[in-house]
């Protein structure tokens, strides 16, 4: 989830189609609307005023009441939109932290979403004490994550296949749990997870809570509300993905100059962060391939990668070491990246609702008096896939000719940050502060020159000013973190 002051206020729609299990659909309150008309405790609207929540976003606004008051819900919203705040503060509401037992559970359908509503409900957590969530994901040990659950958890967040593992093997007790959460249920479908959700639901307790959060509205998402929801009240708002606040263009090129036709345009546009869309993890190393020859700084995510490969791939583009990230739809679900400038189709997808998905990444920087720029390119064989986006966003595509694609001049187009790894993390107690202080005090920095730093289990990345990247490396490992030496790497 995002503050409401960075996130696009969808507006409802006025006509959803409930589902035959769902219960009439209710009016969406408007995006305007405050926290503090909800029954939430004084400390937690203190808690959201500290975030910079100021106002409800379309689905907070039309999912939280009835969510407040225990009902099962379908909550079909765009990813943007604010919705993990939307059932984290209903399954917070829930919650009684005085009883070490997992009373929530949510299931993301990859790591990289589960580590984002991880971080996001400990955020909503600070109002009470002691909250404990967990993350249970593949791609890494299972003996750390039973420990953590075994020294008492109140929430876990997961994938389906993690999640099953720790139920089989009884390290995740589900018997207190009161609130159940499906993350970006069609994506988990699309990604061949129906066995185990259902295997995860059969064990939950019959009388909790579930709450199902979509982007799309497949068959499959109505037969899982008919198999194991009570009566759900049925959501539907539209985030305004095609609206003014996203700039499309489409060029029309022959198979053999697409990729280079997608180096043109980052010469021409020059956009500080891009996000490159390509239908097949093969047509990603092509990509990358080309513009790393070309001098981009560009790294690839796709389904196949191994868990340290992902982390560091994310770490980099997150925190602006990394110009353009190429990525598959599977493997891009999810992530929530900030300060997004462009999106690059470079295939065009056969489906219509994904196109928008991917161009709406950008939109939320309409929001704040800028433009998302959303540039796409078709081959003849594709213009079939474009008369269906063109049908579902109500209007023609902006064609234009690739003559104009000119460089834009002026120095490369180098990330403004590096990426320091540090060998150590959470399981040797180091924080972020730790970091920094390292930085900012032995090392001589300032705080204008370090970035982001993410610390992980194992390892921990610091994002620092590209032209000190190398001596602050130097440094950091010569002297020492929270008394100790650390072996840094530059990442590059």
């Amino acid at each position: 989830m995002t503050s409401a002051a960075s996130t696009p206020s969808p507006s409802p729609s006025s006509t959803p189609s409930p589902a035959s299990s769902a219960a009439p659909t209710a009016a969406a309150a408007p995006a305007a609307s405050a926290f503090s008309t909800l029954p939430l405790s004084p400390a937690t609207l203190a808690n959201l005023e500290s975030l910079g929540y100021t106002a409800m976003t379309a689905i907070q606004a039309a999912s939280l009441p009835p969510a407040l008051l225990g009902q099962d819900m379908i909550a079909q919203a765009k990813t943007g939109s604010g919705k993990t705040a939307a059932f984290g503060l209903a399954l917070l509401a829930n919650l009684n932290p005085r009883r070490f037992a997992v009373q929530a559970l949510v299931l993301c359908p990859t790591r990289e979403l589960a580590d984002q509503v991880t971080t996001e409900i400990r955020r909503l957590a600070r109002a009470e004490d002691n909250v404990k969530v967990v993350t249970l994901c593949g791609g890494v040990p299972m003996r750390g994550q039973a420990a953590s659950l075994e020294h008492g958890a109140h929430i876990a967040v997961g994938t389906p296949g993690r999640i099953l593992d720790h139920l089989e093997r009884g390290t995740l007790d589900v018997q207190a749990l009161n609130t159940l959460v499906l993350d970006e249920a069609d994506r988990m479908l699309d990604m061949g997870f129906l066995d185990d959700i259902t295997t995860v639901v059969k064990q939950c307790p019959a009388n909790r809570q579930t709450l199902l959060f979509s982007a799309t509205y497949p068959e499959g998402i109505a037969q899982l509300a008919a198999r194991f929801m009570r009566t759900p009240q049925r959501i539907t708002v539209e985030a305004r993905h095609t609206g003014t606040a996203i700039r499309q263009r489409w060029y029309e090129v022959a198979e053999g100059e697409r990729l280079h036709t997608v180096s043109r345009l980052l010469d021409h546009f020059r956009p500080q962060s891009t996000l490159a869309f390509c239908n097949t993890k093969q047509q990603c190393r092509d990509l990358v391939a080309v513009l790393q020859a070309q001098g981009f700084h560009a790294l690839a995510l796709y389904g196949e990668l191994e868990q340290r490969e992902r982390d560091q791939v994310l770490v980099q583009f997150a925190n602006r070491s990394c110009s353009v990230l190429v990525a598959t739809d599977v493997a891009a679900r999810g992530l929530d990246i900030a300060q997004l400038e462009a999106v690059i189709n470079v295939d065009t997808t056969p489906d219509a609702e994904v196109h928008v998905h991917r161009v709406g990444r950008v939109g939320r920087i309409g929001q704040e008096g800028g433009e998302g720029l959303a540039l796409n390119l078709a081959s003849l064989d594709e213009m079939g896939a474009v008369g269906r986006i063109e049908q579902l966003q109500g209007r023609p595509s902006d064609w234009h000719p690739l003559d104009e694609l000119t460089p834009a001049g002026g120095p490369p187009l180098v990330p403004p940050m590096a990426t320091l790894q540090i060998a150590g993390g959470r399981k040797e107690k180091i924080r972020a502060g730790d970091l920094l202080g390292a930085l900012t005090g032995d090392c001589g920095f300032t705080r204008e020159q370090v970035g982001k730093i993410n610390v992980n289990d194992f390892s921990t990345y610091v994002a620092v000013a590209r032209g000190i990247a190398r001596e602050a490396a130097r440094r950091l490992a010569a002297g020492k973190v929270k008394g100790r030496s650390v072996k840094v790497r530059l990442l590059d």
